[in-house]
């Protein structure tokens, strides 16, 4: 904790002596990747679970996927996972936003004069930064268990679009909760949140071969689109017929969710 308070008293005079909006930003992205050294607890169950789900997923589901002719369960799992760990991380996004609230940390950069842009879009792309890490460490353990990357680097750029774009669209939907709540509740439901979008839709099978009332749900779900624009590189050559969807869905999705964590940093006003 005494460590906490020095660092963000540092942070509080380096700020000070450059308000500009960049530099907060930055600063605000160091801060958050050393929470991680300091609070492993926070951060290690968001890599933890996308392994192991993987690792569950691949095992449990291959017959099933083999009948839907992919030829390896963890090419179609893999970007699957890869864009849980990142989405998941938006949970620790809100439970640091929270934490500062209630320990009056945030008041502090409400004061500061680097702006109120630097307050939403900092802890964004801390969340894109700190999804790096699941991202590349899921690939890894994929890649081992035999995944293949038909796709070449185009396959593995599209994937890291789809898991980073997923990790601001979710972090902002979990900082416009903690604004808003104030409460711990925010991340939770954060979670649940990122836990509904994603299985409601291509998560576990493909679309042709899901059967029921998810169907209908996962054919108008973006995540959808850009869980296909995340796996084109592993089940084939990347083509803009399984590109332009996603590029969509994520592009629309970031825009409502910063808007809605904009919102949310206004009702300090109110």
């Amino acid at each position: 904790m005494t460590a906490a308070l020095h660092a963000d008293s540092v942070a509080d005079r380096q700020v000070a002596r450059d308000p500009n909006p960049i530099t907060v930003i930055a600063f605000m992205v160091k801060r958050s990747l050393l929470r991680i050294r300091r609070i492993p607890a926070a951060f290690l169950p968001s890599l933890a679970m996308p392994v192991f789900q993987l690792v569950a997923f691949g095992g449990a589901f291959a017959g099933a996927l083999a009948y839907a002719k992919i030829n390896h369960a963890l090419d179609w799992y893999v970007p699957l996972s890869c864009m849980q760990g990142a989405a998941f991380g938006a949970m620790g996004l809100a439970f640091a936003t929270v934490n500062d609230l209630q320990t009056g940390f945030f008041d502090r950069l409400r004061m500061s004069p680097g702006g109120r842009a630097a307050m939403v879009y900092g802890p964004l792309t801390a969340s894109m930064v700190r999804a790096i890490i699941p991202l590349v460490i899921v690939s890894v353990v994929g890649f081992i268990g035999g995944a293949a990357l038909p796709g070449g680097v185009l396959g593995l750029l599209t994937l890291a679009i789809a898991a980073l774009g997923i990790a601001f669209c979710a972090s902002g939907f979990g900082l416009g909760l903690a604004f808003r709540m104030r409460t711990l509740a925010a991340a939770t439901l954060t979670q649940f949140a990122i836990f509904f979008a994603l299985f409601l839709s291509t998560a576990q099978m493909p679309l042709d071969f899901i059967q029921g009332w998810v169907k209908p749900i996962a054919r108008i779900n973006p995540m959808t689109n850009v869980l296909r624009l995340a796996r084109e590189g592993f089940l084939g050559q990347v083509t803009w017929h399984d590109t332009w969807g996603g590029l969509l869905a994520l592009g629309i999705l970031s825009l409502l969710t910063t808007v809605y964590a904009v919102r949310g940093l206004r009702s300090f006003d109110r």
